[in-house]
């Protein structure tokens, strides 16, 4: 992994975002030709201007992004398949402690309630690090802000029943909102999701970011329940995805599952492209069945 020079020392936060838009090109999740702007991604990061800012000069170093005079950076058509190094600051990366933040709240060594201090008094960060990472895990619904100082956990999920029950619910959804009436493929949306699947399978098993594919696959189920233009289809799979995601980010990261699931999102890809709502629907019930049973 590369490490990046910058004239002033480029801040851990400016960094974590530079990783995370290096992952979300990498993975295809923002594809060629995207434009980036200052103002949506602080928004989207819940972060100031002046960190994006800095974020997309550091992208931009590693060839991924192209600037325009008065237009502004676009991800780069000569994006290579190929993992591009993280950039690291001296310490601990976001990546690492947002994964370790998973392992511990997953092992009950991170308590349902705490406050900033609480988390630095457990990881030698920096504040700007540590509140970067906790927005991230806030976006990916894994713990969210209280009202007045602190953060909250949701319930860990770990009993076997449960997890069987929610797979169960959404092999009963999920295949049914392929077979709506009212279901409509989007054919932009399936082809850049699945170039976004074939360029993570490209790149080596070891190359492999648990995140990135569980970002994938949290947007896979989401659009296909989309495409069913069932409001509560699309409900019922944005809050298992929820419910799940605490066991899902912790399962992704040490099993071996992404590449089959890749394999079989494409599956089901391919068979909407050609109009098989029902041989999709098959193939997704299968789909779940494997995680279930993996599980």
């Amino acid at each position: 992994m590369s490490k990046i020079k910058h004239p002033s020392g480029p801040s851990p936060l400016q960094l974590d975002l530079a990783n995370r838009l290096i992952q979300k090109i990498t993975t295809g999740e923002l594809p060629a030709g995207t434009h980036l702007t200052e103002e949506s991604l602080a928004s989207q990061f819940d972060v100031s201007r002046t960190p994006v800012k800095a974020a997309l000069r550091l992208v931009a170093q590693q060839e991924l992004l192209d600037y325009h005079v008065n237009s502004g950076y676009f991800v780069s058509a000569n994006t290579s398949p190929q993992p591009v190094p993280s950039i690291f600051v001296a310490g601990i990366s976001g990546d690492a402690l947002y994964q370790q933040m998973i392992d511990d709240r997953k092992h009950r060594l991170l308590a349902d309630t705490m406050t900033e201090t609480d988390f630095l008094e457990q990881y030698p960060v920096s504040r700007s690090l540590l509140r970067g990472t906790l927005v991230r895990m806030a976006a990916d619904g894994l713990i969210e802000k209280r009202r007045g100082q602190g953060w909250n956990f949701p319930p860990i999920v770990s009993a076997p029943e449960l997890i069987t029950e929610s797979y169960q619910f959404r092999i009963a959804v999920e295949c049914a909102g392929l077979l709506e009436n009212s279901f409509k493929a989007d054919a932009g949306q399936l082809s850049n999701s699945r170039l976004a699947h074939e360029k993570l399978l490209q790149q080596a098993e070891a190359e492999y970011s648990a995140a990135a594919f569980f970002t994938l696959n949290a947007a896979f189920h989401e659009m296909l329940a989309r495409f069913s233009n069932n409001r509560f289809v699309l409900q019922a799979v944005q809050q298992q995805n929820q419910f799940a995601r605490l066991d899902e980010h912790l399962a992704l990261y040490h099993a071996p599952r992404q590449i089959d699931s890749c394999r079989e999102h494409l599956q089901i890809i391919e068979a909407l492209e050609h109009g098989n709502k029902e041989w999709a629907s098959a193939l997704m019930k299968h789909h779940l069945t494997v995680a279930r049973d993996t599980k």
